[in-house]
């Protein structure tokens, strides 16, 4: 669960209209890139993907570890992977108070006792082993949309994580999590796929759905995202400490990122591969992307990403990064 998406209630209908916008981007596509693992995959391959995804791209490790907002961008506190605890309320836009999970595989705290298919309904249905309706800042309508192999290995790796017996919360909502429950996608993941990388466009679509990218640069108004904004910046995020607002990453030229070469875009993350650029306390200039985590994207999948936000409509939009506060 990555706190790029934390959102408000989400729109069922506008998130409809979000995810059909870039369906034909991800499913239509059966090339054999999300098929089953081949003859020749090894099991430590299916981990190091899992690792890749968890950490990186669709980064569950943001919200279930703990991040360091005494430097820039809040890195991960090292041996915090999955434990859980991070707290989102009505600051990031819910209606309450919701604490990311514990979902190492301790059998008393966390999700050791578990099956896969529980963890699998959890991550790309948003329904926990209860029967409880995850509350959608967990952006399983994005991991819905993921391939079936990509799936099993973010499981495969959290199966791996040190067993914690840190102990989370139960949430706290002024409303049931099954009235923002959004549409979703993909009736089964076994209709996923994953293109393949040589239609780049595409394989940064899915990428960028992956990372769930739009829910924190697409603006909302009254917990509904507004779409004719699609990746246009705008939404604002007040940590107590600092409050910033997304980037506009919409081609604009005025606004948005649309001087930027494909190079720059890279190097924009790359940057971030060197602890230094993060290692310090910006104080009130802070920001809530983690910059030290998406970093270790490969640059292939960076330069997808780029590619796909190439194709969407260049919106003009404004962005005070650091908006004024009492």
């Amino acid at each position: 669960m990555n706190r790029n998406t934390c959102t408000g209630v989400v729109s069922l209908v506008l998130l409809f209209s979000a995810f059909s916008f870039f369906s034909a981007c991800n499913n239509e596509d059966k090339k054999d890139g999300g098929s089953a693992p081949a003859k020749s995959d090894s099991t430590a391959q299916m981990l190091e993907r899992g690792k890749y995804l968890a950490h990186h791209v669709s980064l569950c490790m943001d919200c279930h570890g703990q991040r360091d907002f005494s430097q820039f961008s809040g890195p991960m506190k090292e041996g915090t992977e999955g434990i859980g605890g991070d707290v989102f309320d009505m600051h990031v836009g819910v209606p309450g108070v919701v604490y990311a999970k514990n979902i190492t595989p301790d059998t008393v705290n966390g999700i050791g006792k578990w099956t896969d298919e529980e963890i699998i309904r959890a991550i790309t249905r948003g329904i926990s082993r209860n029967g409880d309706t995850l509350f959608p800042l967990m952006p399983y309508p994005h991991y819905n949309g993921m391939s079936k192999e990509d799936i099993l290995s973010i499981v495969a790796y959290i199966r791996t994580l040190k067993p914690s017996s840190n102990k989370v919360p139960d949430r706290k909502l002024m409303m049931p999590a099954s009235m923002a429950y959004p549409p979703l996608r993909s009736p089964s993941l076994d209709s996923n796929q994953k293109p393949d990388v040589s239609d780049m466009v595409k394989y940064g679509a899915y990428m960028w759905n992956a990372a769930a990218c739009m829910d924190c640069h697409t603006p909302m108004e009254n917990g509904q995202f507004i779409l004719t904004k699609l990746m246009a910046g705008g939404r604002t995020f007040d940590l107590g400490t600092f409050v910033v607002t997304s980037a506009n990453i919409t081609m604009d030229t005025a606004t948005g990122i649309g001087k930027w070469t494909e190079q720059m875009f890279l190097d924009k993350f790359k940057n971030y591969r060197d602890k230094a650029a993060y290692a310090s306390n910006p104080g009130k200039n802070n920001s809530i992307m983690p910059w030290s985590m998406y970093a270790n994207m490969t640059d292939f999948d960076i330069k997808a990403i780029y590619r796909f936000l190439q194709t969407l409509p260049a919106i003009n939009n404004k962005i005070e990064k650091y908006p004024a506060t009492k």
